[in-house]
């Protein structure tokens, strides 16, 4: 479907909880954040019907957020669930991989096609840090049972934190030598610009750099081609054309010699919007056409015809930018964890 700047939205981000395993320091206070009545969750049956819905607009891709979705009891069930919905062509999952290990296998016979691993450290004791809970083991185990499970090509993110682990690009990015060969299958390493929202939005300026830091971390960086790009990475949701084609919303780079690629996203020093072809629906039932927006459309309790064109009114009003800079804060009225990224 088209939104009203001539957007074909066919990606959608479904939350499945406001729950998290860790509690990371751009994301979640130590002491995490009032969690939502089991009420107040969207239930399997709610959430399949939205992705129905969503697919019969032309939606044809979903990723399954949080929160942390592995923390979802039945998580694995909802999966073959709603990759069994007519027009969903690929289901993927964003994950911190910490209860991955032991499901994997699981998962990937449900039907998960592909996972995005948050992963903004190599270091052990800067992972417990940052994460407040977390231990790297076990995210480390996670990637290699979903390289052993068969999973298509895995990909990092890691936000880009300054004075906190900006010292780690050039071995972060390392991970991707290998490409999907490699022993954690890890196929790109993305650099994502922290964005001043939720609990980072009082953070001092300087923990917020520019994505482009890591081309002179590793100044051997060289363009991916356009067509490499196209066939590596997520649809149409990239800035328009640049010397380096974007792979979905990440601008993709590769060291001579290596398999899997790093890429760049900017969401602070350069907006994306005229290209996103997503929407987000939160775990509890609010459809966010835009990220950075407080606007929220609520599908509780909607079926039928009126979900789909309470759905199809959402996609229309997807504004044309958001208006969040190094200056403004997002103006969404939730935290990341809430939306699901």
């Amino acid at each position: 479907m088209l939104d009203s700047e001539g957007r074909n939205i066919r990606y959608l981000r479904l939350s499945v909880t406001d729950l998290c395993n860790c509690r990371c320091l751009y994301c979640m206070p130590a002491d995490g954040v009032p969690k939502l009545r089991h009420e107040q969750i969207l239930s399997f049956e709610e959430l399949e019907r939205i992705v129905r819905a969503a697919a019969c607009l032309g939606i044809r891709k979903l990723r399954i957020t949080g929160g942390e979705p592995l923390v979802r009891q039945g998580i694995v069930e909802l999966v073959r669930m709603l990759s069994s919905v007519e027009g969903i062509e690929e289901v993927a999952m964003t994950t911190n991989a910490l209860r991955l290990a032991p499901m994997a296998q699981d998962l990937r016979a449900a039907g998960l096609d592909r996972l995005n691993v948050s992963l903004d450290t190599l270091d052990p004791e800067r992972y417990h840090r940052i994460t407040r809970r977390g231990n790297l083991e076990d995210a480390l185990a996670g990637l290699r049972a979903a390289r052993q499970a068969g999973f298509g090509p895995t990909k990092i993110n890691c936000v880009l934190m300054g004075g906190v682990n900006t010292d780690e690009i050039s071995r972060l990015a390392a991970l991707a030598r290998d490409g999907a060969e490699g022993e954690l299958g890890v196929s790109s390493v993305r650099f994502i610009e922290l964005m001043p929202m939720g609990e980072c939005a009082v953070w001092p300026r300087d923990r917020f750099v520019p994505a482009d830091i890591v081309l002179d971390a590793l100044p051997g960086l060289e363009p991916v081609e356009r067509e490499l790009a196209a066939a590596g990475d997520e649809s149409a949701c990239g800035a328009q054309g640049t010397a380096s084609e974007r792979g979905g919303v990440a601008e993709l780079y590769r060291m001579p010699g290596w398999k899997g690629t790093v890429g760049l996203i900017h969401p602070m020093s350069h907006r994306f919007c005229s290209e996103c072809n997503r929407i987000r629906v939160t775990a509890d039932g609010r459809l966010k056409p835009c990220l950075h927006s407080s606007t929220e459309i609520s599908l509780r309790g909607l079926s039928g015809q009126k979900l789909t064109q309470t759905i199809a009114r959402a996609i229309a009003s997807k504004p044309r930018q958001h208006h969040m800079d190094a200056t403004h804060a997002s103006e969404s009225l939730r935290a990341m964890n809430e939306i699901g990224g």
